[in-house]
C-alpha cells in the first residue's frame, strides 16, 4: 500500500491535482476563502512552489533541474498575469521572488532526501 502511495505515477497525480488546485487558489474571483486569504501571501506562495517542486522532481526524476525551474517560474508568471487581467490583484514581483524561495528551499529538500537515501 505505502508502495503505491509513493511510486513516481503517484507523485505525478499529486503533481498534477496541487497544480489544478494552486491555479484555482491563485485566479479564482468568484470564491473567497477565508483561511487562504486571512494567511501571509507570501508564504502561500512559498508553501506553493516548494510544494509543487517536490512533487514535480519526484514523479518526473528525468527532467533537468533548469527544466523544472523553468516550468514552475513560468506557472508562476502565468499565475501572475491571469491575477493582473482578471483584476483579483496586480501583477507582484514579490510573488514571483516568493515562488523562486520556495522552489529553491524544494532543490535543497530534494538534494539532502535523494543523497540520505542512496
Amino acid at each position: 500500500m505505502i508502495q503505491k502511495l509513493c511510486s513516481v505515477k503517484s507523485f505525478q497525480i499529486y503533481f498534477y491535482i496541487c497544480l489544478v488546485i494552486i491555479e484555482f487558489l491563485a485566479t479564482t474571483t468568484t470564491v473567497h476563502i477565508e483561511l487562504v486569504e486571512s494567511m501571509w501571501d507570501k508564504s502561500n506562495h512559498f508553501i506553493a512552489f516548494f510544494v509543487l517542486y517536490v512533487l514535480l522532481s519526484m514523479g518526473y526524476q528525468n527532467l533537468t533541474l533548469q527544466i523544472k525551474t523553468i516550468l514552475l517560474l513560468l506557472f508562476g508568471l502565468q499565475i501572475e498575469i491571469v491575477q493582473q487581467y482578471s483584476g483579483r490583484s496586480l501583477f507582484s514581483g514579490l510573488d514571483i521572488f516568493a515562488d523562486s524561495i520556495g522552489i529553491l528551499m524544494g532543490i535543497v529538500s530534494i538534494y539532502f532526501f535523494k543523497k540520505d537515501y542512496n
